[in-house]
């Protein structure tokens, strides 16, 4: 009796309800016929990076009624012969539930329970295997399969879908003719009507793939004669035309049968797609602008599959970056796709890493605008240049999706740049002020160099240091003229009337602020031309830009680094142009590490290793130094001068020698030392600025050193360091610990400029403007981008055994020496293999950003441990504070990078 009501009350109904769930599934279900189609249908695969990866993705009322028949039979019907065919019902429904842990384990029961029955045996590994192809396990997915193929050859029935899951594993491994093997076997097998006409599209795309025309079309053309659904008949019909063209090579009439699917009402909804085709035959072709332009139209035209429209974004992208050398309408196109494609695509990583990579010229091609722009108008009448900027000022009107995609108006260059083609960017005349991004990044290199100065008289005095403006604008940074953080895409730009002041005060009319504006373009271009040779492998256009630096400002500061950069560029090419450079380069700076490296390829493996083997005998002498053994500190110095006089960190070994000097001998000893720094390394950034407050408080306070036998007579060992950074404005009386210098006038440091040929992109990225749509919501994440009353900027040491004292001494001697009066601290916190040095505190994103441009090009000297060990990041004193281990660190890195 048991057998009975099991079977028609419980399990028939079960099925029932199973089988038109699935039918409606099918139905409903939203395929991508941009990629090889799945054999089954499922729900998303597993996600641990959801925000609930554990709760599955589909509430379904029907596939709850299976569950509990299942569950009834397995409770009350024990005694009948239907409890294997219940814990696979519960199998199946938890599958198509989302639920792939509780899937697989109802399945593995069954494989390990009900193992003599081959019928039932076949159909749970089958189920498992699903169950973990959809989990990403495709390792363990393998083995099950593997079993099951053997088993396979047993029976008789029922064997179809499980060719389809040996089928669709083929395929997620990229082994089409295994699949093709397979899927075609189960069609042998016979199927459901809808899995029939889905499993023909899929061997005419696997056919495709392998360039096996004649049976593609053949599959294609089956599934057009059969009565599937609309979309899936239109996607066969166009991929008929696009095989059929492929095989005849007659593409005009591929265009014109793609054409006349436009005049058909029944395919509005996919113009899209059909514009897209009409745009890769034309790629075919090699006919680049016809491909764009209707990749262009398909982008237009796509309001309702946003997939299609980042391909036809990617497309953009990838022929303005491949084949027009258009690196900044490219980047523009890749912003587009990332923020448009889903994030499972094939290859969105790689394209994610391209369009950041990409920002590192727009960014500098912004800063050479800007600067031009202010150069411009310094020159200008007083009353005129007023006029000018309020002109443009007002952000401009907003164009349309269609007038965004065909005039690329976000890219700014220098104007009078006759060196590039007409398919060129650089060729583009585009006003500074007309960028509102642009206005946004300038306003960063203003407060780079003046801090947050208040808009009022005599604001350049330079008696003003940053400390004292921030005192004053901190608060009122909203008021300042600008968005406080320009990078968040959010921002909203404050006053037509501050950025008009703002801006009027940063023109450069005086000769001193031209030289450093000029220097900005120059350093600008150099970045540029490095990047396109060493990053993007464009030797010819780094050469149009080295060239064009050189037209520009022919007594500029990276000569021997641009002469060797063009006959890099130059070598294989033309030869003879190269040899004059080369010959430049040796004549002209012979002492300089190009010169080196084209008399010896292998200088720069033995200088990495010689400035390995430097750091070593650094930290060896900093741990004397930590064990106050002075006397050999300053043996350990003047024996390495003798090996080394001359190497990257000679300024370091030759303040911690001043020290011990100034530990065992008098003043005057001591002062000596320290002018002897100065004379030696004038254009030092880290230790020289750091003597020179030493050397001014030591002056302003000289009757007490004079009355020492010691100069210096105790330090702080968890601080090592010469100065604090206050003094009391009363009286000074004998110090306790190292004495302090007060600077009249400390001043943010300018970033110093790279002098390598390979430049660094930092992982900061500003938002930029897309060329149509606005961007799609971001994932959630236990991280918040909301502003915050405090930053810090973070070193991340990839190994927790390395020792870090030399180089936080290192940070110290940097902050001290560049941010005296800022109250800056450094503070060590690690977790499982990592060390965090974090910096602080900020009181904006921007400070923060400030000071990481300025410490990131000196960390090759601070940091003593290898550069490929550490990494640099700005963070929120609340995200901060959720750091706690490995995995936590990663996903800040991730959503750094994408929100900042």
């Amino acid at each position: 009796m048991q057998n009975l009501t099991a079977r028609y009350n419980y399990f028939y109904n079960a099925n029932v309800i199973l089988d038109n769930y699935e039918a409606e599934l099918s139905d409903n279900y939203a395929d991508n016929f941009n990629d090889i189609l799945p054999v089954y249908i499922a729900p998303e695969k597993f996600d641990p990076n959801a925000r609930d990866p554990f709760s599955g993705s589909v509430n379904s009322a029907a596939l709850d009624k299976v569950i509990h028949k299942a569950q009834t039979i397995i409770a009350e019907k024990s005694f009948s012969n239907y409890i294997d065919d219940a814990y696979l019902l519960l199998g199946k429904a938890q599958f198509l539930k989302g639920n792939y842990f509780v899937a697989q384990e109802y399945f593995d029961y069954v494989t390990r329970t009900y193992k003599n029955n081959l019928p039932i045996y076949v159909q749970a590994l089958n189920g498992k295997a699903r169950s973990l192809i959809q989990l990403n396990n495709l390792r363990e997915a393998g083995f099950t399969l593997d079993t099951l193929e053997e088993n396979l050859k047993l029976i008789k029935r029922k064997r179809a879908e499980p060719l389809a899951t040996l089928a669709q594993m083929s395929i997620a491994v990229n082994r089409y003719k295994d699949a093709i093997v397979y899927l075609e076997s189960a069609l042998k097998e016979g199927s459901i009507k809808r899995n029939e006409i889905r499993w023909h599209y899929i061997l005419g795309q696997l056919y495709e793939e392998e360039k096996n025309y004649h049976p593609s079309l053949k599959d294609y053309i089956k599934v057009q004669k059969s009565n599937a659904a609309f979309e899936l008949y239109f996607n066969a019909n166009l991929s008929r035309i696009r095989v059929k063209g492929l095989l005849s090579g007659e593409n005009m009439n591929r265009k014109q049968e793609l054409s006349a699917l436009l005049k058909d009402d029944k395919n509005t909804d996919y113009i899209d797609q059909i514009f897209y085709q009409i745009a890769q035959s034309y790629a075919d072709e090699k006919d680049y602008q016809g491909a764009e332009k209707y990749y262009m139209k398909s982008v237009s035209a796509s309001t309702r599959n946003p997939y299609q429209k980042g391909l036809s974004y990617l497309r953009i992208a990838d022929l303005n970056f491949k084949e027009y050398k258009n690196y900044l309408k490219a980047k523009a196109y890749y912003d587009s796709t990332v923020n448009t494609l889903p994030k499972n695509y094939t290859g969105y990583d790689l394209i994610l890493k391209k369009d950041q990579n990409l920002e590192y010229l727009t960014s500098r091609y912004e800063s050479i605008s800007l600067q031009d722009t202010l150069q411009m108008i310094a020159k200008l009448p007083e009353p005129e240049r007023k006029h000018r900027i309020e002109a443009f000022v007002t952000p401009p009107v907003k164009k349309s999706a269609e007038q965004a995609l065909n005039v690329n108006s976000n890219i700014p260059v220098y104007q009078n740049n006759t060196q590039n083609s007409g398919k060129r960017a650089a060729t583009v005349n585009t006003f500074y002020f007309a960028n509102t991004t642009a206005v946004s990044n300038g306003f960063m290199d203003f407060k780079k160099r003046w801090g947050n100065r208040k808009l009022e008289d005599n604001w350049r005095q330079s008696i003003r240091s940053s400390s004292q403006a921030n005192t004053q604008n901190v608060a009122n940074l909203d008021n300042s003229g600008l968005p406080n953080n320009p990078d968040h895409a959010t921002s909203t730009l404050v006053s037509d009337s501050a950025k008009i002041k703002a801006y009027t005060a940063a023109l450069p009319l005086s000769p001193d602020l031209l030289k450093a504006s000029n220097q900005k373009i120059i350093d600008a271009y150099y970045e540029i031309a490095n990047f396109y040779q060493q990053e993007l492998n464009d030797n010819e256009e780094a050469a149009k830009i080295y060239e064009l630096l050189l037209q520009r400002f022919p007594d500029n500061n990276h000569l021997a680094a641009i002469n060797y950069g063009l006959y890099l560029s130059y070598k294989t090419s033309n030869p003879a142009k190269a040899s004059g450079y080369k010959n430049t380069v040796l004549t002209q700076f012979p002492s300089t590490v190009y010169a080196k490296t084209i008399l010896d390829p292998n200088f720069t493996v033995r200088q990495s290793a010689q400035e390995a083997e430097i750091t070593k005998r650094y930290n060896n002498i900093f741990g004397l130094y930590e064990k106050k053994d002075f006397p050999q500190v300053i043996t350990d110095v003047n024996a390495l001068n003798e090996i080394s006089p001359s190497n990257y960190l000679s300024p370091q070994f030759a303040y911690l020698k001043s020290i011990a000097i100034g530990r065992t001998n008098n003043v005057d000893s001591l002062i000596n030392a320290f002018k002897e720094i100065v004379g030696k390394f004038p254009d030092d950034k880290l230790i020289t600025p750091l003597v020179q407050d030493h050397l001014a408080y030591i002056d302003q306070h000289l009757a007490i050193f004079k009355k020492r036998k010691i100069a210096l007579t105790d330090f702080d060992l968890g601080e090592p360091r010469f100065m604090e950074q206050q003094i009391a404005s009363t009286p000074v009386q004998q110090p306790k610990e190292q004495l302090v210098v007060q600077t009249a006038a400390p001043v943010k440091p300018e970033v110093p400029k790279p002098q390598a040929i390979v430049p660094v992109v930092q992982p900061t990225i500003p938002a930029q403007p897309k060329p149509a749509d606005p961007i799609l919501k971001k994932p959630e994440s236990i991280f918040s981008s909301a502003k915050s009353e405090t930053y810090y900027f973070v070193i991340d040491v990839a190994d927790a055994s390395l020792t870090l004292s030399s180089s936080r001494f290192g940070i110290g001697q940097f902050n001290r020496g560049n941010y005296t009066g800022d109250n800056l601290k450094h503070h060590l916190t690690e977790f499982d293999n990592d060390q965090l040095i974090y910096v602080g505190n900020f009181s904006s994103f921007d400070d923060a950003k400030i000071y990481a441009e300025g410490i990131i090009p000196q960390l090759k000297q601070i940091m003593k441990v290898p550069e490929n060990m550490y990494s640099t990041f700005i963070i929120s004193k609340e995200n901060f504070d959720k750091l706690k281990n490995k995995d936590l660190l990663n996903k800040y890195i991730e959503f750094y990078k994408n929100n900042y």
